[in-house]
């Protein structure tokens, strides 16, 4: 699909309409030329004064014609960023709402195609502005149907319910660990993870780096007096390292970072059913870990074939049943709506074997087609869920959960995300994770040790946002782990500093 686009010659438009276009078609290619040949033209009309006034027309090719306004209110402001970001969103309104015309698809989540869209609803929380107007706002500005909007209200509240402090955590860190190997890649996969067999001697050379970011990291945080909030092993599967290896590393941390009994939440995510052992468990539980994600993906094994999971369905609940036996007693797992091959029978299936299992949280994911997986790269190979079955697949997760006592406490969006639709936790009363409410809101430093992990270093005053990458393959990490412990510590020291933190 190829769109013309008249009267919007800054270039800073295209990314938004490009981002927009995707939400309703395949390959979509944005065109400011001026010229007017593509599939679609939309001329833009645009009058800025105490009012910003947009109007669109879309032509197709056909002649068929679709016309719509939007006006809104300039907010004085002084900062250039903010006052363009009004005019885009004033752009992205009228933009969504022919598009929508023409094509008859609404898109639920109006303009935003964020990650992160209960940011939106926070932010007017903690500025006070009431409720009600909050919501038309997001409904009126955004188009956020009231599906949504209630969506993320429950989010809120319930976020505000688990962490009080939410809004006040500047004054700790959390701590992200990413062990980057698995036993097999899944196809669907982007994050750091190496198949673990053959790797050894980079297996040893990585904890060696590790432990030496855990124990830098742990003396800048004792001399500066700062807590831990919450800890996350991710990766890759932190599991697919020995019992061995995995009790060095706790023992590290424990060493290394202050005051470990007071962290609030320490999890390790065992994601691969086929990395857990009774050893591992063992060391998990001498640890005093007990929150841990076992996660199935689907309960279909002609599906975990497809996406390259080398585990069985039995083996995952084999897993589950050792694990609670061996005292996890808070255990996540995760589904996955809309994988190769799956329909509504399959995800009903997946949903039923859940049951018989209730852990304390399930995250519900929508497949997303990343950039650089394999299923994207190969994607005639994979056959997935239209839209509408994949809305129909996350509204009966919607009513599973409830009627089980699950409710939702988070949730994250991501590009080319099956059916416009949205990645959402559930828990159990009192099971939710903190830090996945903590890296969903942005609202706290979270410091990133290991391969492939990022740093998100949130300044205490302005809310900055500062992005740090360790490098995600285990040789360049290895060959420069040193400076790049240095490089966060540099960061750590002007963001707590007197003058900019209220520490």
């Amino acid at each position: 699909m190829r769109i013309s686009i008249l009267g919007l010659e800054d270039e800073r438009f295209k990314r938004p309409l490009q981002l927009i276009a995707n939400l309703f078609f395949e390959e979509t290619k944005i065109d400011l030329s001026g010229s007017d040949d593509g599939d679609l033209t939309i001329y833009f009309h645009m009058r800025i004064s105490e009012q910003i006034v947009v109007s669109a027309e879309l032509k197709d090719s056909n002649g068929k014609t679709h016309v719509n306004q939007y006006q809104k209110k300039l907010i004085e402001t002084d900062s250039e960023k903010e006052h363009f970001k009004q005019i885009k969103v004033a752009v992205s309104h009228v933009y969504l709402s022919v598009l929508q015309d023409w094509t008859g698809i609404v898109q639920k989540w109006g303009i935003l195609t964020g990650v992160r869209p209960t940011k939106l609803l926070h932010k007017s929380t903690k500025e006070g502005i009431p409720q009600t107007i909050a919501h038309k706002q997001l409904k009126e500005e955004y188009l956020i149907t009231d599906e949504k909007i209630n969506l993320m209200q429950h989010i809120i509240d319930r976020q505000l319910a688990v962490i009080p402090d939410l809004y006040s955590l500047q004054k700790e860190v959390s701590i992200y660990i990413g062990i980057p190997f698995c036993p097999t890649k899944c196809a669907y996969c982007t994050f750091p993870a190496y198949a673990i067999n053959g790797r050894q001697g980079s297996v040893d050379s990585f904890l060696g780096g590790l432990h030496y970011e855990m124990k830098k990291i742990g003396e800048w945080l004792k001399e500066k007096g700062i807590r831990i909030t919450t800890v996350y092993y991710g990766g890759g599967t932190p599991t697919s390292i020995t019992a061995e290896e995995m009790d060095m590393l706790y023992e590290e941390m424990y060493t290394s970072f202050p005051e470990v009994e007071k962290i609030r939440e320490i999890t390790v995510e065992a994601g691969r059913p086929d990395t857990i052992t009774p050893e591992k468990l063992e060391v998990l539980k001498k640890w005093k870990i007990d929150r841990i994600s076992i996660n199935p993906q689907s309960y279909t094994q002609e599906t975990l074939k497809a996406i390259g999971r080398h585990h069985t369905v039995t083996e995952t609940i084999e897993k589950y049943h050792l694990a609670r036996q061996m005292g996890m007693n808070n255990i996540n797992m995760d589904l996955i709506i809309g994988l190769p091959g799956e329909g509504i029978p399959e995800f009903t299936h997946s949903l039923k074997e859940t049951e018989k299992l209730m852990p304390e949280s399930l995250t519900v994911h929508t497949l997303s087609f990343k950039r650089a997986s394999e299923m994207t790269k190969n994607k005639e190979k994979y056959k997935v869920a239209d839209r509408s079955e994949a809305e129909k697949m996350m509204e009966l997760a919607q009513d599973w959960t409830a009627e089980h006592g699950y409710a939702p406490y988070y949730l994250y969006r991501q590009k080319n995300i099956l059916g416009n639709l949205e990645n959402v936790g559930y828990s159990l009363p009192n099971q939710e994770s903190i830090y996945n409410i903590i890296i969903m809101e942005e609202l706290q430093t979270i410091i990133g040790l290991g391969c492939g992990a990022s740093s998100k270093f949130i300044h205490p005053l302005t809310g900055k946002i500062t992005h740090f990458a360790n490098p995600k393959d285990p040789k360049s990490y290895n060959d420069a782990f040193e400076a790049y412990t240095e490089q966060k510590i540099t960061i750590l020291n002007e963001l707590f500093s007197e003058k900019g933190s209220h520490a």
